[in-house]
């Protein structure tokens, strides 16, 4: 269903730009948090920084994972409009609860062995308001997205142009969050970041329900009299479903103070799912099918890898930041996470015409050569943070240009793997898998935020309360970035060799 040309601003339909609002705010939430979580773990909870690592990887994967389940909850019982209004609703509490920091931890020593000691019932808040925030993005996440896809026709021309408007709010979003929060959080107290975060999202609620009247018809129910039937009393389905996700939100609660189980239930789903993926491509598929569903699952891989060394920005490079860049007097450490969104609102259209020319001229990359691109790209933001970590001064700070520099290649690499995963998977998939593989590759930025985790957790800074200094984690971190560069050079490297052989196994045309 369409929307009236007659109910439009700048030839769109006001539907939209209530959905692009509504994703900024929630997106200011999300990364306003984010770039202080890290932070306000190591410096506030005293968590070390591989625990912390952990705790942050293992609250990305489940905020990857979740759309999903959202997602299939909204298509077949709930509908869209509904499922963001609960996700929404979800969001604000757990961003309002972020903002009840309690005391500080602090260190004791307890028969010669130094020991954290941490208000609990504030810890408790603290994991309670990390699984709110998971389960309001699984019901708002993907659902938002699928209405933005409803308010055209599917040959509107408008179509690609109103995507990128919505993208752009993401991207607005995720930029002032970044500086905000993380200026009011680590300069003032963390409870004005985290409470900002809040704000912002409770401005995208209001928002979303006061615009609701500019999408009628979209985003309903796909059987309103179902949903109200009674199931238990006068339950009905419809609240039984929100119940259920507050069962989820106490499950999740646990769970995200088990950090180990987590990973092994990610690496065994993991391993059943790539296996079954082989299965079925050698067993169940024709030759071009089982040749495109392979490619498929090594690309899939590839990305894994990517987004475990790109999302290193949530931890592991904020405290590099933090303790080993020469920020001056006004940017503090989580404000540099807002280079990211910054480059891709100045470098997303560049990117898009660049493909656009080199496709008119028959020169435009392949879909594996956009994923090598990707790889060798984020291993040369390693290697340019080694090479300024060797120019740094005795005090072992490095100069923030080479920050900046690392984030610019690390954009330049998403935006040219980032965008052409979900065409990907449009183009290689089975159709009778289409929409399970499109649930794999979600779940690949799952499985990749709780490596990343790991991998921070190599950097760990054992002694930092104690007094460990700047030259001494410089040497760690750069022992790390430099192993981490090599292989994402050389990978990225070998993908390109054999992008052709992987392109003519994709069996398309491009």
């Amino acid at each position: 269903m369409s929307a009236s040309h007659t109910n439009e601003i700048l030839g769109h339909p006001r539907g939209l730009y209530v959905l692009f609002l509504t994703e900024l705010w929630e997106r200011f939430s999300y990364y306003g948090m984010r770039a202080l979580l890290i932070l306000y773990l190591t410096k506030h909870f005293l968590f070390g920084d591989k625990e912390g690592g952990l705790i942050v990887g293992s609250y990305a994967a489940l905020v990857y994972a979740m759309p999903v389940i959202g997602g299939m909850i909204a298509d077949r019982y709930l509908g869209f409009k509904k499922a963001i209004t609960f996700g929404a609703i979800l969001l604000v509490c757990g961003h309002f609860g972020m903002a009840f920091e309690g005391p500080a931890a602090e260190r004791v020593m307890h028969e010669g062995e130094s020991i954290v000691q941490r208000d609990g019932i504030y810890t408790q808040i603290f994991y309670l308001s990390l699984a709110l925030i998971i389960v309001g993005v699984g019901f708002l996440k993907a659902n938002i997205s699928s209405i933005v896809g409803q308010l055209y026709g599917v040959d509107d021309p408008r179509r690609d142009a109103g995507f990128t408007i919505f993208y752009m709010g993401i991207n607005l979003g995720a930029l002032v969050a970044t500086l905000l929060c993380a200026y009011l959080g680590e300069t003032y107290s963390w409870r004005y970041g985290f409470g900002l975060a809040g704000i912002g999202m409770l401005f995208g609620l209001a928002t979303f329900l006061r615009g609701s009247r500019h999408l009628q018809g979209l985003g309903e129910p796909p059987d309103r009299s179902e949903l109200g039937t009674p199931i238990i009393g006068s339950l009905s389905k419809e609240f039984a479903i929100y119940g259920i996700g507050i069962v989820v939100v106490a499950g999740i609660w646990q769970l995200m103070q088990r950090t180990g189980e987590l990973g092994l239930l990610l690496s065994g789903f993991g391993t059943i799912v790539v296996a079954w993926i082989v299965w079925f491509s050698l067993s169940r598929c024709a030759p071009i099918e089982r040749d495109r569903m392979l490619v498929m699952l090594v690309l899939m891989i590839l990305s894994v890898f990517f987004w475990a060394l790109f999302e290193q920005a949530g931890s592991s490079l904020t405290l590099f930041t933090d303790r080993n860049v020469d920020m001056g007097e006004v940017f503090t450490a989580g404000m540099f996470q807002s280079l990211n969104p910054f480059y891709i609102i100045v470098f997303a259209p560049v990117f898009a015409w660049i493909w656009v020319r080199l496709s008119q001229k028959g020169l435009e990359p392949s879909t594996p050569a956009k994923f090598g691109l990707g790889v060798l790209q984020v291993g040369l933001g390693f290697a340019v943070l080694v090479y300024g970590a060797a120019q740094a001064g005795p005090d072992g700070k490095v100069a923030v240009v080479w920050l900046a520099l690392m984030y610019l290649l690390h954009t330049t690499g998403e935006l040219c793997l980032s965008p052409v995963g979900l065409s990907m998977v449009t183009k290689l998939s089975v159709a009778r898998v289409g929409g399970m593989m499109m649930g794999v590759w979600f779940l690949s930025s799952s499985f990749a935020a709780y490596a990343a985790g790991m991998i921070a957790g190599l950097m760990a800074i054992t002694d930092q309360q104690g007094g460990q200094s700047s030259v001494e984690s410089l040497v760690i971190y750069t022992s790390v970035f430099e192993k981490l560069a090599l292989l994402a050079i050389v990978l990225g490297v070998i993908i390109l060799l054999v992008s052709p052989m992987l392109h003519r196994r994709m069996h398309i045309q491009q």
